[in-house]
């Protein structure tokens, strides 16, 4: 009995971590959103974002992991180095995004990237995805044209308002998905090979020196930051960057991948159900209908993936 009760309660654990994780990264299109009513430019709350998060990581990383770091080679510099790039293209493009967009359609459109991921390992690394994973791609771009279409078409707020510029924001949201593809792909042996620590501290460090150059070029550097947005960038850095991704790979040890790539779909449907919450925002029958194709497009592609 009591070891039948450890092994119940440390299942709970693990799935209990896993969804924690999950409910935290939900709030980050909210907390953009926050920074943003404050009075921050999307790049700069980006540049804002993973400047705190480096300064967590990368102080901690070399007390704990500095001769692990001190025998990586110049190759897995620079490969660290582009998949730093790439994730700050994907902050730049999606924060962006939400200026113009409704929160569940750029959060739906940017989780996207396991369709671009498998698109990408046909294209580059001569892989043709099973049927399953073509079947997934095909259903999710179907639910992707919907999702746009149905913002086309103005999806009400609660204030009567609608997107800003829902073409440009779904557009952007897609670029994110493409862009956060090519930092999993490009980083992937990496990760393979060193801690998950020195991986996430020389990642972040690369990203968040990037996205200050393209935030300050484009004249939001942190300077530009009011007082009363740092708040919520402070709480998008401890919560979804550093608590809700900690969490969601930690799960890695004891869930599949292919559970843990699953469970994340969930962030779409809670960053809506806050958004209808706390902002007001509804989502229309045709959005709906895109929600739920893109959704099932993106669990076939997994599992297709997993098959194979």
């Amino acid at each position: 009995m009591a070891s039948s009760a450890l092994g119940i309660a440390g299942l709970g654990r693990r799935y209990g971590g896993l969804a924690l994780g999950v409910l935290i990264v939900s709030t980050a299109a909210l907390l953009i959103r926050s920074a943003m009513g404050a009075g921050a430019g999307p790049l700069a709350v980006a540049a804002g974002r993973l400047t705190l998060a480096a300064l967590v990581v990368v102080p901690l990383a070399l007390r704990r992991r500095g001769p692990e770091l001190a025998r990586l080679r110049r190759p897995d510099w620079t490969i660290a180095a582009i998949a730093g790039v790439f994730l700050a293209a994907h902050f730049a493009t999606w924060v962006s995004s939400l200026a113009y967009t409704s929160v569940a359609s750029s959060v739906a459109l940017v989780t996207t990237n396991p369709v671009w991921v498998g698109l990408a390992s046909w294209w580059l690394l001569r892989d043709p995805p099973s049927g399953r994973t073509l079947a997934g791609i095909v259903l999710a771009a179907a639910g992707s044209a919907l999702v746009i279409t149905s913002d086309l078409v103005a999806t009400p707020f609660a204030d009567g308002s609608g997107p800003s510029a829902p073409l440009l924001g779904n557009l952007l949201a897609l670029a994110g998905a493409i862009a956060v593809s090519g930092y999993f792909l490009v980083g992937r042996r990496l990760n393979r090979r060193v801690s998950l620590l020195a991986y996430v501290a020389i990642v972040y460090g690369a990203s968040a020196i990037a996205m200050n150059l393209i935030a300050t070029i484009a004249g939001q550097g942190l300077l530009t930051i009011p007082a009363a947005a740092w708040l919520p960038i402070a709480a998008l850095a401890i919560g979804p960057q550093l608590a809700g991704h900690t969490l969601i790979n930690a799960s890695l040890r004891h869930l599949s991948a292919t559970f843990v790539a699953l469970a994340i779909l969930g962030e779409p449907i809670g960053s809506a159900l806050l958004a209808w919450l706390l902002l007001g925002e509804t989502i229309a029958p045709l959005q709906g209908a895109g929600f739920a194709t893109l959704l099932i497009g993106i669990v076939v592609a997994a599992s297709g993936e997993q098959r194979s």
